[in-house]
């Protein structure tokens, strides 16, 4: 298992691209799975099969990627 925490923070676009290239290639592969924790939502988008939201160390919402909707973000993801 690979877990990456906040993999993308503070660092250049172009950078995150690559990041988000070589997490594809790993997950086409499917050698490995992935647990990335991430604030970044495009990203993970780009990238997960799955996701969860915790509060307070609480899953609150979870499922498919595709799943993960506006409503939800605004809910729990949005300062």
């Amino acid at each position: 298992m690979l877990i990456l925490d906040e993999p993308t923070e503070g660092i250049q676009p172009n950078i995150i691209d690559q990041i988000g290239e070589t997490l594809l290639k790993i997950k086409k592969q499917r050698k490995i799975s992935i647990l990335l924790v991430e604030q970044y939502l495009d990203f993970c988008l780009a990238v997960g099969d799955s996701f969860y939201i915790m509060d307070r160390g609480s899953i609150v919402e979870d499922g498919p990627i595709e799943r993960l909707n506006d409503d939800m973000v605004k809910r729990h993801l949005t300062v």
